[in-house]
C-alpha cells in the first residue's frame, strides 16, 4: 500500500512540475503573436568561422531575452503587466449593469475614477513593465540593419569587398527562431606607403621626430581603430608641443586606391593630412598657422568671485606669476605657486593644464578652477589667467546611524566634524571630528556588564598639508603633479561594556602621492597607537567559552575540600558550581601550572594555552610602528568593470624603541620584556598582499576575484601579535559562511570567543549578474583560514607546518541578493559550510550544507 501511495505521490508531483512547466512555456509566448518568432540565440560566422567576441556582438541590433540560470525572468514579470489596464477596468466595472453605481454609492465617483490609477488597476502593470523585459520578437528591418553593422565594422578592419546575409531559423519549440549571421570577408587590404600632407612648419617639425612611433605602418592590414588612435596621439603631441589650439578635426587621411575593385596585391596607399585651423567665416583651411606658443604672463585671481570688480583688485608678484587679490591676500604666494605648472617663457603642455587642475582641487581649500589662455597670435605667446574661487572656510558634516551585532541587540551612532580650510594660510585643512554611541547590549547576563548598555566616545584632530612635511626639500623626488600630502593626526577612543572597557590612543605622521591616476604610494612614518583595557578581571566574563574550557577541566575538584576557595557556593542548589571570577579561575590556572593541582599533561596544557591567552589580551599594548603601503588600481570610472587593483604593505614595530635601549635603558618585566612608561613594547614585522580582478563576462555580468595573503611575525621584545593587529577570518568581507571571529585558526573549532592568528589566506570568486531592474545577484565562492605561525602557540592544529596545512583551507559557497542605489548597494548574502576543516575527516564536505545551519551576512556595496 505504501509503494502504491508512494508512486502516486511521485507521479502527482511529476505532473505538478509539469504543468508549472507548461504555465511557464505560457507565460514566456503570452506576447507573441501567431505571426511572430521569439528571438532565442544568434550565432554569427566570419568566412564559416563562428564569432565569439563581445564588442562584434555588440553590433547586433536585437539580442535574445536575458536570463537567470536558462529562464527569461524579466520578459515573464513583463509579460504579467496588463496591455491595456484602463480599458481592462472600464469593461470589468461595466460588465455589470449596477456595479458602478454601487461602488459609486459606496466609495464616491472621485474615489472610483481613482480606483484606476491604482496600483492594483494600472501601478502594478507599470511596475512589471519597468522591472521587466519586453519580448524581443524578430524584426527583419533589425536583422538586415545589424548585417550593415557587422559590414561596417569588418570594412573598418581592411576587408573592404566584404558580404553579409542572415538566415532565420525556426527552432523545434513553437513561436521560437534563431538568426544565423554569415560575413564573407575576403582578403584584406594592406598599407603599402605612407604619405604626409602638413601645412603647417613648425607641426611638420614635431611629427618628424616622433615618426617612427606612429601607429599607422608599412605593411600593417588596415585598421581604422589604429587611424584614431594615431590621431589622439598626434593630438595629444601637437597640444603638449606648444599648439595650444590644436584641434583633431584637423587631421585626416585619404586612401588613394580604389578599394572596390579586388586585386591580386590588395595594397593601398595612405596620405595623412594636418590642415590648419579653420574659422567661423570659412571652413577650409586659412592663412592662420598652427604655431608653438610660449607663456608669456601667468596671472592668478585668488579669491575670485563671478562678476565682481576687477579695478579695486590688488596684485602681488611673486617668482615670475601675478596674483591678484581684494584687501589683503589670505594665501601665503608659495601655496599658490606650486599649484600652478606653467611656467613664464616655457612652452605650452597640455598636461601642465590638466596636472594644474588636479593639483588646485586636491588643495580642497578652492572650487573647480576656471583657466583662460589669451594669445598674441603675431608672436604665438599667450597669457594666462587662473581664477580660483574660495570655498567656505568651515563646514560642518552630520552623521546618525543606527547598528546591529552580535554584541549589540541595537545601538545609534553619530558623529561631527568640523573642517578649517586654509588654516595657517598654506591650503592647509584642519578636520576635528567628534564620534559617540550607544547600544543595548544583547546579553544582559549580570556577570557580564553591571549594566545592560555600552557606550563608546572618540574624537580626532587631523590636518593635512599638500606637500611633504620634512625638514629636507623633496620637490625633485616627489614633484606637485603627484599630488604629495602630509597628514598628522591625534585621537582617543574610549568604550565601556565592550570587551574589557578599552582605552586608546593613537597617533599617525604619514605622507601619499600619487605619481598617476593609477598609482598611490603612502608612507606612515609614525603609527603610535597605545591600547589600555581599563578592566582586565572581566576576561573571563566576555571570553565565555574559554572559561568553560577551563571551568571543566576544574570541575574534577571542585567538591575538595582544599580547593573550595576556587569555586562560588550557588544559592540554588540546582546551579552549577563553578569557578569564581576572576580570582578563583586566575589562582586556578596558577596553581596547575605551578604544578600544586594534579592534572594530566593533556590538561595541564590546555591551562597553560588559556592563561597565555588571558594574559595577552588582557595586557596593555605600546606599538610603535612604521609602514608603507603601494597601490595600483587601472579602474577607469565608476562603470568599468574590467579592471585589477593591486596592493602590497609592509610594516615594521618596536625596532626603533629597541635601538633606543643603549641610549636610555629600559625596565624589564619577569618575562625579560623592555617595558616603556611600563608597558612592554610590541616588535613585530607584518606584510600584505592583495590582489582584485574583475572581469565583464557580458553585458552586466561581471566575474569578480580577490586573494590575499597576510603574515606577522613577532620578535625580539614580543611573543605574539597584538590582538589589534592580528588576523580573524569570517564576516560579511571574508568567508561568507563563518561570523566574523568565527573561523580557525587551522582545524580547531572555536576554542575562543574571538579566534585570531597571525597568518591569514584568503581566496574570494564572485559571480555576479542582473536579474530585475536595480535587483542584482551573485554566486561566491570563499576560501581561506588562519594560522598561527612563529608564535608562541604550541596547538598543532592551530599551527602553520607546511603545504600540508593547506589541507585546513575551509570553503564556504552562497548566493547573494543586491539592491543598487546608484550611489551605495545594499547587499544580503547567505553563506553554506562547503568544506569545514574543524570536523572530522568524514564529515567535513557538505556536512553544514543546510539552511539551519546558513550564515546571513548584510553589507554595504560590495565585498570586493
Amino acid at each position: 500500500m505504501k509503494g502504491v501511495l508512494g508512486l502516486m505521490c511521485n507521479k502527482a508531483k511529476v505532473g505538478l512540475l509539469l504543468l508549472m512547466l507548461s504555465m511557464v512555456g505560457c507565460n514566456t509566448l503570452k506576447k507573441v503573436e501567431d505571426d511572430e518568432f521569439l528571438l532565442t540565440k544568434n550565432t554569427l560566422y566570419a568566412d564559416d568561422k563562428k564569432v565569439k567576441n563581445d564588442d562584434i556582438e555588440s553590433l547586433i541590433a536585437q539580442k535574445p531575452n536575458s536570463s537567470l540560470l536558462g529562464y527569461p525572468l524579466r520578459l515573464n514579470l513583463y509579460n504579467l503587466a496588463k496591455e491595456n489596464p484602463d480599458s481592462s477596468f472600464q469593461n470589468w466595472l461595466h460588465r455589470k449593469e449596477k456595479r458602478e453605481k454601487r461602488l459609486n454609492k459606496l466609495l464616491s465617483q472621485k474615489q472610483v475614477n481613482r480606483l484606476k490609477e491604482s496600483f492594483v488597476v494600472k501601478g502594478a502593470s507599470d511596475f512589471f513593465k519597468r522591472i521587466g523585459e519586453a519580448p524581443v520578437v524578430i524584426d527583419t528591418s533589425l536583422t538586415q540593419k545589424s548585417v550593415d553593422r557587422l559590414k561596417g565594422y569588418y570594412n573598418s578592419k581592411g576587408y573592404f569587398n566584404n558580404s553579409g546575409t542572415y538566415t532565420i531559423a525556426p527552432a523545434k519549440r513553437k513561436k521560437r527562431a534563431e538568426i544565423d549571421y554569415k560575413i564573407s570577408l575576403g582578403k584584406p587590404f594592406l598599407i603599402d606607403t605612407i604619405q604626409k600632407n602638413i601645412s603647417s612648419p613648425e607641426l611638420d617639425s614635431i611629427y618628424i621626430h616622433t615618426k617612427d612611433q606612429s601607429l599607422v605602418k608599412n605593411g600593417d592590414q588596415f585598421d581604422l581603430a589604429n587611424f584614431n588612435r594615431e590621431r589622439e596621439r598626434l593630438t595629444s603631441l601637437f597640444r603638449n608641443s606648444g599648439v595650444y589650439n590644436f584641434q583633431e578635426s584637423s587631421i585626416n587621411y585619404d586612401i588613394q586606391r580604389d578599394t572596390s575593385q579586388v586585386a591580386n596585391d590588395q595594397l593601398m596607399d595612405v596620405q595623412l593630412n594636418i590642415q590648419n585651423p579653420r574659422t567661423a567665416n570659412d571652413s577650409t583651411a586659412t592663412d592662420n598657422e598652427y604655431r608653438v606658443h610660449r607663456l608669456k604672463k601667468i596671472n592668478i585671481y585668488a579669491d575670485y568671485l563671478f562678476g565682481s570688480d576687477s579695478d579695486s583688485l590688488k596684485s602681488l608678484d611673486y617668482e615670475n606669476y601675478t596674483i591678484f587679490y581684494y584687501n589683503k591676500l589670505k594665501y601665503k604666494p608659495k601655496a599658490l605657486t606650486d599649484a600652478i605648472f606653467f611656467e613664464k617663457d616655457s612652452v605650452y603642455r597640455d598636461l601642465d593644464r590638466i596636472r594644474t587642475y588636479r593639483q588646485i582641487t586636491n588643495l580642497n581649500t578652492f572650487k573647480y578652477p576656471n583657466i583662460e589662455f589669451i594669445p598674441d597670435t603675431t608672436r604665438a605667446q599667450l597669457i594666462s589667467n587662473i581664477y580660483l574661487a574660495p570655498r567656505q572656510k568651515y563646514s560642518l558634516n552630520l552623521d546618525f546611524d543606527v547598528t546591529h551585532s552580535n554584541i549589540q541587540e541595537v545601538g545609534t551612532a553619530f558623529s561631527a566634524t568640523v573642517i578649517t580650510r586654509n588654516v595657517f594660510g598654506g591650503a592647509e585643512t584642519l578636520n576635528i571630528s567628534a564620534r559617540g554611541s550607544i547600544g543595548l547590549l544583547s546579553d544582559r547576563n549580570p556577570s557580564l556588564s553591571n549594566e545592560a548598555f555600552t557606550s563608546e566616545l572618540g574624537g580626532d584632530i587631523n590636518i593635512t598639508f599638500p606637500r611633504i612635511w620634512l625638514p629636507f626639500n623633496t620637490e625633485k623626488i616627489i614633484p606637485y603633479y603627484m599630488l604629495p600630502q602630509s597628514r598628522f593626526l591625534i585621537g582617543t577612543n574610549f568604550q565601556k561594556n565592550i570587551g574589557l572597557d578599552k582605552q586608546s590612543f593613537n597617533s599617525v605622521l604619514s605622507y601619499n602621492w600619487s605619481p598617476s591616476i593609477s598609482l598611490k604610494h603612502n608612507i606612515e612614518l609614525l603609527n603610535v597607537e597605545f591600547v589600555r583595557n581599563v578592566n582586565p578581571d572581566n576576561f573571563y566574563n566576555v571570553y565565555q567559552n574559554t572559561f568553560s574550557n577551563l571551568d571543566e577541566i576544574a570541575d574534577q575538584f571542585e567538591n575538595d575540600p582544599q580547593y573550595a576557595s576556587f569555586f562560588n557556593t550557588p544559592d540554588n542548589a540546582a546551579d552549577p558550581i563553578q569557578l569564581n571570577i576572576p580570582s578563583g579561575a586566575n589562582n586556578f590556572a596558577q596553581a596547575v601550572l605551578n604544578n600544586e593541582i594534579p592534572v594530566t599533561p593533556e590538561e595541564r596544557s590546555e591551562v597553560n594555552s588559556i592563561e597565555e591567552r588571558r594574559q595577552r589580551l588582557t595586557e596593555n599594548n605600546l606599538i610603535f610602528a612604521s609602514n608603507y603601503t603601494f597601490t595600483k588600481n587601472n579602474k577607469l570610472n565608476i562603470n568599468d568593470n574590467d579592471f585589477y587593483q593591486f596592493r602590497v604593505k609592509l610594516e615594521s614595530a618596536g625596532n626603533l624603541l629597541s635601538l633606543l635601549e643603549d641610549v636610555v635603558p629600559y625596565n624589564k618585566n619577569d618575562n625579560d620584556q623592555l617595558l616603556v612608561f611600563g608597558v612592554p613594547f610590541s616588535q613585530y614585522f607584518k606584510t600584505e598582499l592583495d590582489f582584485v580582478k574583475h572581469w565583464e563576462v557580458s553585458d552586466s555580468k561581471v566575474l569578480a576575484f580577490r586573494s590575499f595573503f597576510g603574515l606577522a611575525v613577532p620578535y625580539g621584545n614580543s611573543e605574539s601579535i597584538p590582538f589589534v593587529r592580528s588576523y580573524f577570518a569570517g564576516g560579511s568581507n571574508d568567508n561568507r559562511a563563518w561570523n566574523a571571529y568565527e573561523l580557525g585558526p587551522g582545524s580547531t573549532q572555536n576554542v575562543n570567543d574571538f579566534n585570531e592568528a597571525n597568518l591569514k589566506i584568503a581566496l574570494n570568486v564572485e559571480y555576479r549578474f542582473p536579474i530585475a531592474g536595480d535587483v542584482k545577484g551573485a554566486f561566491f565562492a570563499d576560501a581561506g583560514n588562519i594560522w598561527n605561525v612563529f608564535d608562541n602557540e604550541d596547538n598543532p592544529d592551530a599551527i602553520f607546518s607546511g603545504f600540508d596545512s593547506l589541507g585546513d583551507i575551509a570553503l564556504g559557497t552562497g548566493l547573494g541578493l543586491r539592491y543598487d542605489f546608484t550611489y551605495f548597494v545594499f547587499r544580503l548574502d547567505v553563506g553554506f559550510k562547503t568544506y569545514n576543516p574543524a570536523l572530522e575527516q568524514s564529515k567535513r564536505w557538505f556536512s553544514g550544507y543546510n539552511l539551519s545551519d546558513a550564515v546571513f551576512n548584510i553589507g554595504i556595496n560590495y565585498p570586493f
